[in-house]
């Protein structure tokens, strides 16, 4: 086999793969398995949910074959880009026919085919047949953008023809997902998905990724200048909103107030509002009531300082904060304080300190569960909050959207939108008149061109009675 025919043989294997319909059924159910598969293992988790979930081993194999984040792995992508050639290649192939057809300038007609139409519509006049010509005519020119004539067996057919670039609403919806798989693999590729906590007052201007955890600098700074909680009565959220200001070389380009599904946008990142946590208070006042005299004194502290207690009763250091403690192992108590106090004699006592429940420790001291002659409470602190955002990029979002309207575009003209064509027989009739007859043929919505052609015998019979 010469050289140029082996290049021509390998060449024409390539296109003939990329034409099959068994490619993109195969590519089709692939992705529809897939797909499938992300939903069953959720995607970008922590990696200690899949290793506690699966256990090691299939964590490492599921791991390996990226189906923790299968819609950035490569092979996802590969059969992306397969489908979009495929669908590209597909098209190729087909269209020169098509458009052959739709730009053909003189299209044949065949008489004898329109005679034999089942909605075929005739009547007889007794307008003569250059008068009946006339006015037929006149109404096709009306209705069709392309008209012909020519005489047969003693009859002159007049046809009208339109609609034949209908037949490229199939390539439009295929252009509309080739779109569509654009958009999707632009987003793959150029884009990122990724979560922060800020606490109030601060800035941050990286975000961890998800599914590889790795830092990306957003190259600007986002702070959380507020956050603001509202609860219903039984405690849930009602509604988190955080005040963000966007910083870019020190200076402020954007403040906007985010809550849940009304993100801020920057640059083509879009800021949602995601979660939120709290953090410990900067600042707490504490009372002390003393169990002799019962008077009650009050001090501002902050973590690690230590507090003279008045009249002599020791000192008191607040140690730390949790968001849960558990008192004695069995009872948690939410956001706590945790203090030490130690007493003039004897050992230092732990003292817990909720929020929830500010009498608790003068609970604890009248139950003798700690003998102290002084009770600790928290009472007053300004609460502090993180928000929780989520941050992604998708420079493929406006490619969807485009590919969405072509497709609601290539739909309408495939389905609702035919490629007609009319014959209009006009022959000598009886003595002077003329006989007419009306039938056409179109690619879809017969019933409709049954309808047209039924309604166009009875325009035409109508004007010629008058004339």
């Amino acid at each position: 086999m010469a050289k140029g025919e082996g290049s021509t043989h390998f060449f024409k294997g390539i296109w003939d793969f990329f034409t099959s319909i068994r490619l993109t059924v195969a590519l089709l159910l692939a992705l529809a398995a897939t797909s499938v598969i992300g939903t069953l293992i959720p995607q970008n988790q922590n990696p200690s949910a899949y290793f506690h979930q699966f256990g090691e081993r299939l964590y490492r194999i599921f791991s390996a074959l990226d189906l923790f984040d299968m819609y950035h792995s490569w092979w996802f992508q590969l059969m992306l880009l397969l489908l979009t050639l495929n669908i590209v290649i597909c098209s190729i192939n087909r269209l020169s026919a098509t458009w052959k057809m739709i730009f053909n300038r003189n299209p044949g007609f065949v008489p004898s085919r329109f005679r034999k139409m089942a909605n075929r519509a005739a009547f007889e006049t007794a307008a003569p047949p250059d008068r009946a010509e006339t006015v037929a005519w006149d109404c096709l020119k009306r209705r069709f953008s392309f008209t012909a004539a020519e005489s047969a067996e003693g009859s002159r057919f007049l046809f009208g023809e339109k609609g034949r670039w209908t037949r490229l609403g199939v390539y439009v919806v295929h252009a509309s997902v080739i779109l569509l798989l654009l958009g999707g693999l632009i987003g793959s590729f150029a884009g990122f998905e990724g979560f922060v906590t800020i606490p109030e007052g601060e800035t941050r201007s990286a975000i961890r990724l998800d599914g590889n955890g790795r830092e990306l600098d957003l190259g600007f700074a986002i702070r959380c200048e507020d956050f603001d909680v509202s609860f219903y009565e039984t405690g849930a959220p009602k509604e988190f909103r955080s005040t963000l200001t966007i910083l870019e070389n020190g200076r402020e380009a954007l403040r906007k107030d985010i809550v849940v599904n009304d993100p801020l946008r920057y640059k083509g990142v879009s800021i949602y509002q995601s979660s939120y946590g709290s953090i410990r208070p900067s600042e707490v006042t504490l009372s002390f009531t003393s169990a002799v005299s019962g008077m009650t004194y009050a001090r501002k502290a902050t973590i690690g300082q230590t507090i003279e207690i008045p009249e002599g009763m020791g000192r008191f250091t607040l140690k730390d904060y949790r968001e849960q403690y558990n008192f004695m192992g069995m009872m948690n108590l939410g956001e706590s304080f945790i203090g030490e106090l130690a007493p003039p004699e004897g050992e230092p006592a732990e003292v817990a300190l909720p929020l929830r429940h500010p009498d608790f420790d003068k609970m604890i001291v009248k139950r003798g569960i700690r003998e102290s002659g002084v009770m600790v409470a928290i009472t007053d602190y300004a609460p502090r909050y993180y928000t929780g955002l989520q941050v992604n990029r998708d420079p493929g979002v406006w490619v969807v959207y485009l590919g969405f309207i072509v497709m609601i575009i290539g739909f309408y003209i495939t389905f609702y939108m035919s490629h007609q064509r009319v014959c209009v027989e006009v022959a000598p009739g009886v003595g002077t008149g003329a006989a007419v007859a009306v039938s056409g043929v179109s690619d879809k919505n017969r019933i409709g061109m049954d309808s047209l052609a039924r309604r166009m015998a009875r325009d035409l019979e109508r004007q010629l009675s008058r004339n």
